[in-house]
């Protein structure tokens, strides 16, 4: 498949839906974004498995030390020497070397703060896989409203061109009438104050097509592409449409938003759990192995002192009292507890509201399209009829201008009802949870019957 970008020669097809979702899927600084936040959230997961995993830590020290050490009636005893009382030990370095380092592996072995800020994480990356979720469909439904955008502005400007020229003609031949004798003046003013109001309407929806197509190029990088057309005939949603119960369940299971905002309360739930009282106790297992030398000159002579010990056990750290902070953090994140439960609430509430909203659109949208496209050949009878009544003097010059200004009212109003259709079908989708390329590619199949 062809994909237009900037700088690039523009297809000889027109471009069609799936062209420009491909192009914003790797042009929107959305979807950098997107995948951004994906990947850092891949990186909390394995971030929550390193927690339980053994950390080894070494260290070292070097630094210029002084030392006295005085001991008095001290027992001594060693072989041949016998047994002294009151002995006196005294060494002394002034200003020496002293170097050590430790190794110490610590294991976690139980600790309820751990495993709440391991199942944070581990939420943390379920949310980020989520948030791209919605990021991609939300792209989905702006890529597609940009792409509307830009036939429904061609499209009213095309009419209002066409009806321009028209009312141009009108005018033309109202002046020619006007100076035989055959039409009043009123004629000649009423095409003259429509032409200018057209021609009025025209500049504005040319800015307004430029607008539109600047807002595809910026999201896509396509250079004032030749867009796929909506096709004469009318097309509905592909199949028997699912009774609102069924939409109304799917969203309430599967759409991002709202798993989104049960994924926060879950993990403002942990961060409660974490920060009880009977969280804060820990068992580790430690491992600890060290040297400590201290070497020198002092008050009596050249002297030196090493010192090595290992060791392997449990240790237990139970917090006795923190001025507070801790139970001040967890009457916050109570509260913020509160908050998220409340926001999945309201978010269940908002996605119920926009899935009956669509399913209704959809509902109505068939019936919708098929009395617009009655009114519409309705108008364009009632135009056929006025041009030639016209032309006998039946119809004055203002009955054509208002027939013209109805027809082409109709036609657009016939293609937005369309548009509004598969937008419509498309929301639902997204609100279920289920928009993908393959509801893309079905959607941009109708467009080409």
């Amino acid at each position: 498949m062809t994909i237009v970008m900037a700088g690039a020669p523009l297809a000889a097809r027109a471009t069609d839906l799936l062209d420009v979702w491909h192009a914003a899927s790797v042009h929107d600084p959305d979807v950098a974004i997107a995948q951004s936040a994906r990947e850092a959230g891949e990186a909390r997961r394995a971030q929550a498995s390193a927690l339980w995993r053994p950390t080894v830590t070494l260290s070292g020290n070097v630094a210029r030390t002084s030392a006295n050490t005085s001991t008095a009636g001290a027992n001594f005893s060693a072989p041949a020497f016998g047994q002294s009382n009151g002995v006196a030990f005294n060494t002394s370095i002034n200003d020496g070397n002293a170097s050590g380092w430790t190794l110490e592996a610590r294991q976690p072995l139980i600790s309820r703060e751990r495993q709440a800020q391991s199942q944070q994480l581990d939420i943390s990356a379920d949310a980020a896989d989520l948030e791209w979720q919605s990021s991609r469909q939300d792209l989905m439904l702006h890529t597609v409203q940009r792409y509307f955008d830009v036939i429904l502005a061609q499209r009213k400007l095309d009419l209002l061109t066409r009806q321009h020229s028209a009312v141009e003609r009108a005018w033309a031949q109202a002046k020619d009438r006007f100076a035989i004798g055959d039409a009043p003046v009123t004629d000649t003013y009423e095409a003259s104050a429509r032409a200018e109001s057209l021609r009025a309407q025209v500049l504005a929806a040319d800015n307004e097509l430029q607008l539109a197509r600047t807002a595809l190029s910026d999201a896509t990088g396509l250079v004032s592409p030749s867009l796929q057309m909506l096709s004469p005939g009318g097309s509905a949603v592909p199949g028997a449409l699912p009774p609102l119960a069924h939409w109304l369940a799917l969203a309430a299971d599967s759409n991002p938003q709202l798993r989104l905002q049960l994924a926060k309360a879950q993990a403002a739930r942990e961060e409660t759990v974490k920060l009880s009282a009977a969280a804060s106790a820990k068992l580790d297992l430690v491992a600890q192995a060290g040297e400590q030398r201290l070497r020198g000159s002092g008050d009596f002579g050249p002297a030196s002192n090493t010192t090595r010990q290992a060791m392997i056990g449990v240790q237990l750290t139970v917090p006795l009292y923190t001025g507070g902070y801790r139970s001040a953090r967890q009457a916050e994140a109570l509260h913020l507890e509160d908050k998220a439960l409340a926001e999945v609430d309201r978010t269940r509430q908002q996605i119920s509201q926009q899935t009956r909203a669509a399913w209704l659109g959809l509902q109505a949208g068939s019936a919708r399209i098929s009395a617009l496209t009655e009114s519409l050949k309705a108008s364009q009878s009632r135009l056929d009829a006025t041009q030639l009544g016209r032309q006998v003097g039946d119809r004055t010059t203002l009955d054509l201008l208002n027939a013209e200004s109805d027809a082409s009212n109709a036609e657009l109003a016939l293609l937005q009802a369309r548009v509004d259709l598969l937008l419509n079908q498309l929301r639902l989708q997204a609100l279920a949870g289920q928009l993908d390329e393959a509801r893309l590619e079905a959607v941009n199949t109708l467009l080409q019957r």
